[in-house]
């Protein structure tokens, strides 16, 4: 979301970022578990990666930050599942099965879900209209504070960067995460120098480039 507390990117307050030497993907098997099903449960959910996106990061700033990594997709996935009537709020809470299942039209079989989660689901649409912008242009992010999921950071929201890539049409995840539909949109990458965003003092050498889309940007 818009303003949530996930969107931590320059943001003070939080100390030092200190990587995990040799990080594993999983630090349980309760981790595991609950990415898979995020993902084998989007099929009879019929939710999107936007969707599956905009429940993690749609959480009071207190339960957001309270949580690790894979309990916010555990919540997340709660969430979805709840709106959708596959579970009930008191089974959530009891954390068993207290009513009969929701008919469901689709199910991902266990021997389909290699096929499945290895294919993906490319993003790349044919476009319908020429690109606006084109690498080197200068550009504004703009302002921004919708009430709805977003992409776009808030630290470079009404700064200046320079187009470096225009990577064609792709499904604008703005839409996409409230069923509203693809709405495909070109989608670039702008570089913005650290003192655009931080100012005078901020290192000299610094350079953050973000991917955006179209609707995202104005001419600056």
């Amino acid at each position: 979301m818009t303003e949530g507390a996930h969107d931590m990117g320059g943001a003070r307050g939080f100390g030092r970022v200190k990587p995990e030497p040799n990080e594993p993907p999983f630090h349980a098997e309760w981790e595991r578990r609950a990415f898979a099903l995020t993902l084998a449960m989007g099929m009879p959910g019929g939710w999107n990666i936007d969707m599956s996106r905009a429940a993690r990061e749609n959480r009071p700033p207190q339960d957001y930050l309270s949580k690790s990594y894979y309990e916010i997709w555990l919540a997340g996935l709660e969430t979805l599942m709840a709106e959708r009537g596959l579970v009930a709020r008191d089974e959530i809470e009891a954390g068993r099965v207290l009513h009969a299942p929701a008919p469901i039209k689709d199910k991902l079989s266990p021997e389909d879900v290699a096929q499945v989660l290895y294919r993906g689901a490319p993003t790349g649409r044919e476009p319908s209209v020429p690109a606006r912008f084109r690498a080197g242009d200068r550009v504004r992010a703009r302002t921004l504070s919708p009430p709805t999921h977003t992409r776009l950071p808030r630290y470079v929201r009404g700064h200046v960067g320079v187009v470096e890539l225009a990577h064609g049409c792709h499904v604008f995840p703005d839409s996409n995460a409230l069923g509203a539909g693809e709405n495909p949109q070109w989608l670039y990458t702008v570089c913005f120098e650290g003192a655009e965003l931080w100012g005078a003092g901020a290192d000299p050498t610094l350079r953050v480039s973000v991917d955006a889309w179209d609707a995202y940007l104005e001419p600056a």
